[in-house]
């Protein structure tokens, strides 16, 4: 509170507000993730952006400024609301030629838009929508080293066998019946089938492949891995398994997880010295004899054996 024997202070006529200025073309990465935005009307857009992550917003509709982001790398349009004549402009946008990765995992497509335009595109998502079938992507850059098509309703692996440089594969969660059209991913690491209504392992000669998950689907035997050496990490949980098979020659493997499968013996993994996690849970085994042989070999770095609901868990509880 002023002193009342004090003079009343005066404003300086001659001093002027200060106000700070941004420069727009400074800013690089724009991020507005969780905005709730129905559009981008009220948003400036850097014009040397490089990467605009827009996911979980409400948007329905491409704003155009976009198209004239010409440094633009990464495009997440993530938990939205596009549809697939909202999302059709993209491929007029000429300008983003330097574009590495889109992602429009999460929306309301029911096709694979098309991306051909993109020379350069790394990484493409289009997973959580309601996709049922791959056609189109025949179009997308043979650059891409990651695609992402899990939680559709995919019947069929067509149209992605130019994809010589594909690194990560994901098609879980769809309604895939049978393996197939993989034969020229040489350079493959990953490959996720889980969840759908794949009866037979079919890598087409691929030998190359690290990890590769085909849980919950209809397998009734593991053969089909047998040549595939580099693998480190197989998934086969929830199928009808009932003999473990074709892994001896593995050696590189580090995760097994055959877990809710109808097995009641361990067998085929003595050689398996690099073993670190084995899931046996919910099986048929009743001999921890059994067990103890088969893990022989991997003694020195396996951590984790899990073998619950197994006749002989309650046998190991006394």
């Amino acid at each position: 509170m002023q002193n009342q024997n004090e003079p009343p202070v005066e404003a300086n006529p001659d001093q002027d507000d200060q106000t700070v200025e941004i420069d727009l073309s400074s800013i690089t990465i724009l991020d507005l993730t969780s905005c709730q935005l129905p559009d981008l009307d009220l948003v400036e857009l850097p014009p040397n952006l490089i990467d605009l992550d827009l996911t979980t917003n409400r948007l329905s509709n491409l704003d155009s400024r976009i198209a004239n982001l010409i440094n633009l790398r990464k495009l997440s349009f993530r938990q939205n609301l596009f549809n697939d004549a909202a999302i059709e402009p993209i491929s007029s946008w000429e300008s983003l030629t330097g574009l590495e990765e889109l992602i429009l995992r999460d929306n309301k497509l029911t096709k694979i838009p098309d991306v051909g335009i993109f020379k350069k595109l790394l990484v493409f998502d289009v997973s959580f929508n309601e996709i049922t079938s791959l056609q189109g992507l025949s179009k997308a850059s043979s650059t891409i080293k990651e695609l992402y098509v899990s939680k559709n309703e995919v019947t069929k692996m067509e149209e992605i066998d130019h994809l010589h440089e594909l690194q990560i594969l994901e098609l879980g969660s769809n309604r895939l019946r049978v393996m197939e059209n993989l034969q020229n991913f040489t350079k493959l690491q990953e490959l996720w089938l889980g969840r759908n209504r794949i009866k037979v392992i079919n890598l087409c000669g691929l030998s190359c492949i690290k990890k590769i998950s085909l849980q919950s689907n209809r397998l009734t035997s593991m053969i089909g891995l047998e040549e595939c050496n580099a693998l480190e990490e197989i998934y086969l949980s929830h199928n009808g398994i009932a003999k473990m098979e074709g892994l001896s020659k593995l050696v590189n493997l580090r995760v097994l997880d055959v877990s809710s499968n109808k097995l009641t013996s361990v067998d085929d993994i003595q050689n398996l010295t690099r073993l670190e996690d084995l899931w046996l849970n919910d099986n048929r085994i009743e001999s921890l004899e059994d067990i103890a042989e088969g893990v022989s070999g991997s003694r020195e770095k396996l951590t984790t054996i899990y073998l619950e609901n197994n006749p002989c868990f309650s046998t190991f509880l006394g």
